[in-house]
């Protein structure tokens, strides 16, 4: 009786253990959730409504004075031989080996191809950089191992796409893998200016007016409703820039083991703002200007607004968001030229199960703007 017990007891133990296995997904997702969506999680501020203001708008549209009011001049005037900002394109990866895995967002996959496919297509770039490196812990058995052997960096180097290698240094401290893409773009951007897009940032429409000679040496774009930040997801800059060798500085004496995004986000908002004050004084040229928020980065990160892209359309969904788009030149709004796709929230979710057939056949608001990137062989 009692071995008959001890049975019963184990296989409900086991019962019970296998369903809270095949839940816990579930149940994670649920958890998740309830923290991001909850009054306390600071998300609705994130989503809050917002109006562009007259200067991001003369920044967007190219009509930004670059220099101030108090400067008016001959010698502050928009020099005639200005040169605009080059039409030059930088992604970066850290590539984890092995590299012909792809199924992992540190792994170059079909995500991060089609973005780079949407740069291509809409910026149509006199040249495109794919600098990469390896990061790992421990370090890579073979840190100068082809990247040629990913299907998608093959696939794209066909195209025009050039590779970069940065060997990792081997002093880099481990607290600073996560920031060392962060520095790369600034020290790329230094060197040749272009445009700076992070893999998983989807260019829609040409940037044309940002280039322009009369734009200042950087460009961003706010993050949130409640402009809390500058995210470095997409930047747009000169050579040289001014602001972004001090944004590159700041990194020098920063512990970044105890910070996730300030120094990409939050820090750039800082010198933005410090900078113009300062320009003003001095009546001198303005070092950066600021896109409202719905040009590169709205939709946001936050829960709802991931679950907005990414939720199935009826039909006549569709073709109203169809519609829009083609008003739009390729957007899913007026003022939209470029859109992120917040891997680091929506991968689980949303982003990893992504193929080229899901991407054609099931009508999502990501799929209707990313569509047209596919290639007719995949």
């Amino acid at each position: 009786m009692m071995i008959v017990r001890s049975l019963v007891r184990l296989c409900t133990l086991l019962y019970i253990l296998f369903v809270l296995y095949c839940l816990f997904p579930t149940i994670c997702r649920f958890l998740d959730w309830a923290r991001q969506t909850s009054p306390w999680s600071g998300q609705k501020w994130v989503e809050q409504a917002w109006i562009p203001t007259d200067a991001e708008l003369q920044c967007l549209n190219g009509s930004y004075n670059s220099h101030s009011s108090r400067s008016s001049d001959s010698k502050h005037q928009p020099s005639p031989s200005r040169a605009p900002i080059p039409n030059i394109v930088h992604f970066n990866f850290g590539l984890k080996p092995p590299l012909p895995d792809s199924s992992t967002r540190r792994q170059f996959g079909f995500l991060n191809y089609l973005a780079v496919r949407a740069a291509l297509l809409s910026l149509s770039p006199e040249k495109t950089y794919l600098h990469y490196t390896y990061l790992s812990s421990p370090p890579s058995p073979d840190p100068f191992e082809s990247p040629l052997l990913n299907f998608w960096v093959r696939r794209l180097t066909k195209q025009g796409v050039k590779l970069i290698h940065h060997p990792p240094s081997r002093n880099q401290q481990p607290d600073r893998y996560a920031h060392l893409s962060d520095t790369l773009r600034l020290e790329a951007l230094i060197a040749q200016g272009g445009i700076y897009l992070d893999v998983d940032a989807f260019a829609l429409r040409p940037f044309d007016a940002l280039l322009s000679p009369n734009s200042p040496d950087a460009i961003l774009g706010h993050e949130g409703g409640n402009r809390w930040g500058l995210c470095n997801a997409v930047i747009v800059s000169r050579p040289n820039s001014t602001f972004l060798k001090r944004w590159l500085a700041s990194y020098e004496a920063a512990d970044l083991s105890s910070e996730w995004n300030y120094h990409s986000v939050r820090l750039p908002k800082l010198l933005a703002d410090d900078s113009s004050s300062a320009d003003l004084g001095r009546g001198e040229a303005k070092e950066v200007c600021t896109l409202p928020p719905d040009a590169f980065f709205w939709p946001t990160w936050t829960w709802r607004h991931v679950e907005w892209m990414h939720s199935p359309l009826s039909k006549l969904e569709a073709e109203e968001w169809e519609d829009r788009i083609e008003l739009n030149g390729g957007s899913l709004f007026e003022n939209q030229l470029a859109y992120h796709a917040w891997s680091q929230m929506a991968w689980d979710r949303h982003l990893k199960w992504l193929t080229p057939a899901r991407v054609r056949r099931r009508d999502t608001r990501f799929n209707l703007l990313v569509r047209r990137f596919l290639e007719d062989d995949l």
